[in-house]
Protein backbone atom coordinates (compact mmCIF):
# COMPACT_ATOMS: atom_id res chain seq x y z
CA UNK A 1 0.00 0.00 0.00
CA UNK A 2 1.29 3.45 -0.93
CA UNK A 3 1.61 5.91 1.95
CA UNK A 4 0.71 8.65 -0.51
CA UNK A 5 -2.61 6.93 -1.17
CA UNK A 6 -3.29 6.50 2.57
CA UNK A 7 -2.63 10.20 3.24
CA UNK A 8 -4.82 11.20 0.30
CA UNK A 9 -7.69 9.00 1.54
CA UNK A 10 -7.40 10.42 5.05
CA UNK A 11 -7.44 13.96 3.65
CA UNK A 12 -10.68 13.13 1.84
CA UNK A 13 -12.37 12.63 5.20
CA UNK A 14 -12.46 16.37 5.85
CA UNK A 15 -14.71 17.47 2.93
CA UNK A 16 -16.81 14.32 3.35
CA UNK A 17 -17.54 15.02 7.01
CA UNK A 18 -18.11 18.71 6.21
CA UNK A 19 -20.69 17.80 3.56
CA UNK A 20 -22.42 15.45 5.99
CA UNK A 21 -22.50 18.16 8.65
CA UNK A 22 -24.02 20.65 6.18
CA UNK A 23 -26.65 18.19 4.94
CA UNK A 24 -27.59 17.08 8.46
CA UNK A 25 -27.86 20.65 9.74
CA UNK A 26 -30.06 21.83 6.88
CA UNK A 27 -32.21 18.70 6.94
CA UNK A 28 -32.97 19.03 10.64
CA UNK A 29 -33.33 22.81 10.74
CA UNK A 30 -35.67 22.89 7.75
CA UNK A 31 -37.80 19.97 8.96
CA UNK A 32 -41.39 20.80 10.03
CA UNK A 33 -41.90 21.64 13.68
CA UNK A 34 -40.59 24.29 16.04
CA UNK A 35 -38.24 23.15 18.84
CA UNK A 36 -39.28 26.15 20.95
CA UNK A 37 -42.90 25.00 20.90
CA UNK A 38 -41.78 21.49 21.84
CA UNK A 39 -39.87 22.89 24.82
CA UNK A 40 -42.13 25.71 26.00
CA UNK A 41 -45.50 24.29 24.98
CA UNK A 42 -48.10 25.81 22.70
CA UNK A 43 -49.70 28.07 25.28
CA UNK A 44 -46.81 30.41 26.15
CA UNK A 45 -46.66 34.10 25.35
CA UNK A 46 -44.62 35.76 22.60
CA UNK A 47 -42.13 37.27 25.05
CA UNK A 48 -41.24 33.87 26.49
CA UNK A 49 -40.89 32.37 23.02
CA UNK A 50 -38.55 35.21 22.03
CA UNK A 51 -36.47 34.63 25.16
CA UNK A 52 -36.13 30.91 24.35
CA UNK A 53 -35.11 31.60 20.75
CA UNK A 54 -32.47 34.06 21.87
CA UNK A 55 -31.18 31.66 24.54
CA UNK A 56 -30.56 28.86 22.03
CA UNK A 57 -29.50 31.10 19.14
CA UNK A 58 -32.58 30.30 17.08
CA UNK A 59 -33.30 33.97 16.40
CA UNK A 60 -30.24 34.27 14.12
CA UNK A 61 -30.35 33.75 10.33
CA UNK A 62 -29.93 30.13 9.21
CA UNK A 63 -26.51 30.70 7.66
CA UNK A 64 -25.25 32.32 10.85
CA UNK A 65 -26.52 29.37 12.90
CA UNK A 66 -24.67 27.02 10.55
CA UNK A 67 -21.40 28.95 10.80
CA UNK A 68 -21.65 29.12 14.58
CA UNK A 69 -22.39 25.41 14.86
CA UNK A 70 -19.56 24.41 12.47
CA UNK A 71 -17.00 26.55 14.31
CA UNK A 72 -18.09 25.07 17.63
CA UNK A 73 -17.82 21.52 16.30
CA UNK A 74 -14.18 22.18 15.36
CA UNK A 75 -13.52 22.69 19.09
CA UNK A 76 -15.52 19.55 20.04
CA UNK A 77 -18.42 21.71 21.24
CA UNK A 78 -21.68 20.15 20.03
CA UNK A 79 -23.86 22.57 21.95
CA UNK A 80 -26.23 22.07 24.86
CA UNK A 81 -29.22 19.75 24.92
CA UNK A 82 -32.50 21.66 24.84
CA UNK A 83 -34.21 19.09 27.05
CA UNK A 84 -31.48 17.94 29.45
CA UNK A 85 -29.64 21.24 29.71
CA UNK A 86 -26.28 19.43 29.54
CA UNK A 87 -23.44 19.51 27.00
CA UNK A 88 -24.30 17.28 24.06
CA UNK A 89 -20.86 15.66 24.07
CA UNK A 90 -21.34 14.51 27.68
CA UNK A 91 -24.71 12.95 26.81
CA UNK A 92 -23.29 11.20 23.74
CA UNK A 93 -20.29 9.82 25.63
CA UNK A 94 -22.63 8.37 28.26
CA UNK A 95 -24.60 6.44 25.63
CA UNK A 96 -21.74 5.60 23.25
CA UNK A 97 -20.30 2.58 25.18
CA UNK A 98 -23.66 0.76 25.08
CA UNK A 99 -24.00 1.27 21.31
CA UNK A 100 -20.37 0.27 20.68
CA UNK A 101 -20.90 -2.89 22.73
CA UNK A 102 -24.05 -3.82 20.82
CA UNK A 103 -22.81 -3.01 17.31
CA UNK A 104 -19.30 -4.35 17.97
CA UNK A 105 -20.69 -7.67 19.20
CA UNK A 106 -23.08 -7.87 16.26
CA UNK A 107 -20.23 -7.08 13.82
CA UNK A 108 -18.02 -9.78 15.37
CA UNK A 109 -20.89 -12.26 15.30
CA UNK A 110 -21.88 -11.50 11.72
CA UNK A 111 -18.30 -11.67 10.44
CA UNK A 112 -17.40 -14.90 12.25
CA UNK A 113 -20.64 -16.81 11.70
CA UNK A 114 -21.04 -15.47 8.16
CA UNK A 115 -17.55 -16.59 7.14
CA UNK A 116 -18.01 -20.02 8.71
CA UNK A 117 -21.41 -20.45 7.06
CA UNK A 118 -20.01 -19.38 3.68
CA UNK A 119 -17.07 -21.78 3.98
CA UNK A 120 -19.37 -24.60 5.07
CA UNK A 121 -21.70 -24.20 2.09
CA UNK A 122 -18.93 -23.54 -0.47
CA UNK A 123 -17.18 -26.80 0.37
CA UNK A 124 -20.43 -28.81 0.24
CA UNK A 125 -21.92 -27.44 -2.94
CA UNK A 126 -25.19 -28.84 -4.24
CA UNK A 127 -25.54 -31.19 -1.26
CA UNK A 128 -28.23 -31.00 1.38
CA UNK A 129 -26.07 -29.07 3.93
CA UNK A 130 -25.43 -26.43 1.27
CA UNK A 131 -29.10 -26.17 0.35
CA UNK A 132 -30.25 -26.10 3.99
CA UNK A 133 -27.81 -23.45 5.22
CA UNK A 134 -28.27 -21.36 2.06
CA UNK A 135 -32.04 -21.43 2.62
CA UNK A 136 -31.61 -20.27 6.22
CA UNK A 137 -29.29 -17.45 5.11
CA UNK A 138 -31.73 -16.31 2.44
CA UNK A 139 -34.57 -16.29 4.99
CA UNK A 140 -32.51 -14.23 7.45
CA UNK A 141 -31.55 -11.77 4.73
CA UNK A 142 -35.20 -11.21 3.81
CA UNK A 143 -36.45 -10.84 7.40
CA UNK A 144 -36.73 -7.28 8.82
CA UNK A 145 -34.81 -6.97 12.08
CA UNK A 146 -37.65 -5.21 13.93
CA UNK A 147 -40.01 -8.10 13.14
CA UNK A 148 -37.39 -10.70 14.03
CA UNK A 149 -36.71 -8.82 17.27
CA UNK A 150 -40.38 -8.91 18.27
CA UNK A 151 -40.56 -12.63 17.49
CA UNK A 152 -37.41 -13.22 19.54
CA UNK A 153 -38.90 -11.37 22.52
CA UNK A 154 -42.18 -13.26 22.31
CA UNK A 155 -40.60 -16.67 21.76
CA UNK A 156 -37.24 -16.68 23.52
CA UNK A 157 -37.64 -14.00 26.21
CA UNK A 158 -41.30 -14.08 27.26
CA UNK A 159 -42.11 -17.60 26.08
CA UNK A 160 -39.05 -19.70 26.92
CA UNK A 161 -37.63 -17.28 29.49
CA UNK A 162 -34.09 -17.79 28.23
CA UNK A 163 -33.27 -14.10 27.86
CA UNK A 164 -34.26 -10.81 29.55
CA UNK A 165 -36.89 -8.76 27.75
CA UNK A 166 -35.50 -5.23 28.10
CA UNK A 167 -32.54 -3.20 29.28
CA UNK A 168 -28.80 -3.66 29.60
CA UNK A 169 -28.73 -4.90 33.20
CA UNK A 170 -31.18 -6.37 35.67
CA UNK A 171 -33.28 -3.64 37.31
CA UNK A 172 -32.16 -2.91 40.87
CA UNK A 173 -29.05 -5.09 40.54
CA UNK A 174 -25.90 -3.89 42.32
CA UNK A 175 -23.69 -6.68 41.02
CA UNK A 176 -20.03 -5.92 40.35
CA UNK A 177 -17.10 -7.64 38.72
CA UNK A 178 -17.73 -10.91 36.89
CA UNK A 179 -21.35 -11.02 38.04
CA UNK A 180 -22.05 -7.68 36.35
CA UNK A 181 -20.24 -8.77 33.17
CA UNK A 182 -22.34 -11.93 33.07
CA UNK A 183 -25.52 -9.91 33.60
CA UNK A 184 -24.67 -7.50 30.76
CA UNK A 185 -23.73 -10.43 28.48
CA UNK A 186 -27.07 -12.11 29.24
CA UNK A 187 -28.97 -8.96 28.27
CA UNK A 188 -26.71 -8.39 25.25
CA UNK A 189 -27.02 -11.84 23.66
CA UNK A 190 -30.50 -11.63 22.14
CA UNK A 191 -30.37 -8.06 20.68
CA UNK A 192 -26.87 -8.71 19.29
CA UNK A 193 -27.97 -11.92 17.58
CA UNK A 194 -31.04 -10.25 16.08
CA UNK A 195 -29.01 -7.24 14.91
CA UNK A 196 -26.39 -9.53 13.35
CA UNK A 197 -28.91 -11.75 11.55
CA UNK A 198 -29.08 -9.90 8.22
CA UNK A 199 -25.33 -9.26 8.24
CA UNK A 200 -24.65 -12.96 8.82
CA UNK A 201 -26.75 -13.72 5.76
CA UNK A 202 -25.00 -11.08 3.62
CA UNK A 203 -21.48 -12.16 4.61
CA UNK A 204 -22.33 -15.86 4.35
CA UNK A 205 -23.87 -15.65 0.87
CA UNK A 206 -21.04 -13.52 -0.52
CA UNK A 207 -18.37 -15.76 1.03
CA UNK A 208 -20.05 -18.80 -0.49
CA UNK A 209 -20.04 -17.32 -4.01
CA UNK A 210 -16.50 -15.92 -3.81
CA UNK A 211 -14.98 -19.04 -2.28
CA UNK A 212 -16.65 -21.34 -4.80
CA UNK A 213 -15.10 -19.33 -7.64
CA UNK A 214 -11.68 -19.40 -5.99
CA UNK A 215 -11.83 -23.17 -5.35
CA UNK A 216 -12.31 -23.69 -9.10
CA UNK A 217 -9.29 -21.53 -10.01
CA UNK A 218 -5.96 -22.79 -11.30
CA UNK A 219 -3.86 -21.82 -8.29
CA UNK A 220 -6.12 -23.86 -5.98
CA UNK A 221 -5.91 -26.86 -8.32
CA UNK A 222 -2.13 -26.53 -8.19
CA UNK A 223 -2.20 -26.43 -4.38
CA UNK A 224 -4.28 -29.61 -4.32
CA UNK A 225 -1.89 -31.25 -6.80
CA UNK A 226 0.97 -30.57 -4.37
CA UNK A 227 -0.82 -32.76 -1.83
CA UNK A 228 -1.74 -30.01 0.63
CA UNK A 229 -4.52 -30.74 3.12
CA UNK A 230 -7.96 -29.57 2.00
CA UNK A 231 -8.31 -27.30 5.04
CA UNK A 232 -5.05 -25.53 4.14
CA UNK A 233 -6.13 -25.20 0.52
CA UNK A 234 -9.51 -23.70 1.46
CA UNK A 235 -8.23 -21.24 4.09
CA UNK A 236 -4.85 -20.20 2.70
CA UNK A 237 -5.35 -20.36 -1.04
CA UNK A 238 -9.09 -19.89 -1.43
CA UNK A 239 -10.53 -17.87 1.43
CA UNK A 240 -7.96 -15.09 1.59
CA UNK A 241 -8.47 -14.03 -2.03
CA UNK A 242 -12.24 -14.46 -1.72
CA UNK A 243 -12.31 -12.08 1.26
CA UNK A 244 -11.82 -8.85 -0.72
CA UNK A 245 -15.50 -8.46 -1.73
CA UNK A 246 -16.55 -9.70 1.72
CA UNK A 247 -14.53 -6.97 3.42
CA UNK A 248 -16.13 -4.46 1.05
CA UNK A 249 -19.56 -5.59 2.20
CA UNK A 250 -18.60 -5.60 5.88
CA UNK A 251 -17.17 -2.07 5.68
CA UNK A 252 -20.00 -0.78 3.52
CA UNK A 253 -22.70 -2.19 5.77
CA UNK A 254 -21.43 -0.55 8.96
CA UNK A 255 -23.99 2.18 8.32
CA UNK A 256 -26.69 -0.46 7.81
CA UNK A 257 -25.67 -2.06 11.10
CA UNK A 258 -25.87 1.26 12.94
CA UNK A 259 -29.27 2.00 11.39
CA UNK A 260 -30.47 -1.42 12.52
CA UNK A 261 -29.10 -0.69 16.00
CA UNK A 262 -31.50 2.26 16.28
CA UNK A 263 -34.45 -0.10 15.81
CA UNK A 264 -33.00 -2.84 18.00
CA UNK A 265 -32.26 -0.43 20.84
CA UNK A 266 -35.86 0.75 20.82
CA UNK A 267 -37.29 -2.80 20.62
CA UNK A 268 -35.08 -4.15 23.41
CA UNK A 269 -34.86 -0.99 25.52
CA UNK A 270 -31.08 -0.85 25.06
CA UNK A 271 -29.70 2.45 26.48
CA UNK A 272 -27.56 3.51 23.52
CA UNK A 273 -27.33 6.26 20.93
CA UNK A 274 -30.15 4.81 18.81
CA UNK A 275 -32.69 5.04 21.60
CA UNK A 276 -31.38 8.50 22.48
CA UNK A 277 -31.82 9.57 18.84
CA UNK A 278 -35.47 8.47 18.74
CA UNK A 279 -36.41 10.24 21.98
CA UNK A 280 -34.50 13.37 20.94
CA UNK A 281 -36.31 13.50 17.59
CA UNK A 282 -39.64 13.19 19.38
CA UNK A 283 -38.67 16.06 21.71
CA UNK A 284 -37.14 18.17 18.89
CA UNK A 285 -33.84 18.21 20.78
CA UNK A 286 -31.91 19.41 17.73
CA UNK A 287 -28.37 19.54 19.24
CA UNK A 288 -28.60 15.89 20.34
CA UNK A 289 -29.94 14.77 16.95
CA UNK A 290 -27.18 16.64 15.11
CA UNK A 291 -24.54 15.22 17.44
CA UNK A 292 -25.70 11.64 16.90
CA UNK A 293 -25.87 12.11 13.12
CA UNK A 294 -22.36 13.54 12.98
CA UNK A 295 -20.88 10.87 15.25
CA UNK A 296 -22.43 8.04 13.23
CA UNK A 297 -21.36 9.63 9.94
CA UNK A 298 -17.75 9.88 11.09
CA UNK A 299 -17.82 6.23 12.22
CA UNK A 300 -19.13 5.08 8.83
CA UNK A 301 -16.59 7.15 6.89
CA UNK A 302 -13.70 5.86 9.01
CA UNK A 303 -14.93 2.26 8.61
CA UNK A 304 -14.91 2.65 4.83
CA UNK A 305 -11.40 4.10 4.99
CA UNK A 306 -10.15 1.13 7.00
CA UNK A 307 -11.83 -1.20 4.50
CA UNK A 308 -9.94 0.40 1.61
CA UNK A 309 -6.64 0.16 3.43
CA UNK A 310 -7.17 -3.55 4.17
CA UNK A 311 -7.41 -4.55 0.50
CA UNK A 312 -3.70 -4.88 -0.20
CA UNK A 313 -3.19 -7.15 2.81
CA UNK A 314 -5.99 -9.47 1.69
CA UNK A 315 -5.18 -9.49 -2.02
CA UNK A 316 -1.60 -8.74 -3.15
CA UNK A 317 -2.94 -8.12 -6.66
CA UNK A 318 -4.47 -4.84 -5.51
CA UNK A 319 -2.12 -1.88 -5.73
CA UNK A 320 -2.93 1.72 -4.87
CA UNK A 321 -1.02 4.65 -6.25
Amino acid sequence: MSWRYAVRRIAQLVPTVAAILLASFLLIRLAPGDPVLALAGEHGDAEYYAFMREKFGLDEPLHQQLLTYASNVLTADFGVSYVQGRPVLDVLLERLPATLLLTGTALLLSTTVGLLAGMFTATRRRRWPDLTVSGVLLTLYATPVFWLGQLAILGLALGAGWFPVQGMTTAGSDATGLARIADVAHHLALPAIVLASQEIAAVGRLTRVGLRDELDSDHVRLARAKGLAERVVVVKYGLRRALSPVVTVIGGRIGHLVAGAVIIEVVFGWPGLGRLLVTSMQNRDVPIVLGVFLLVAIAVVVANLITDLCYTWLDPRVRYR
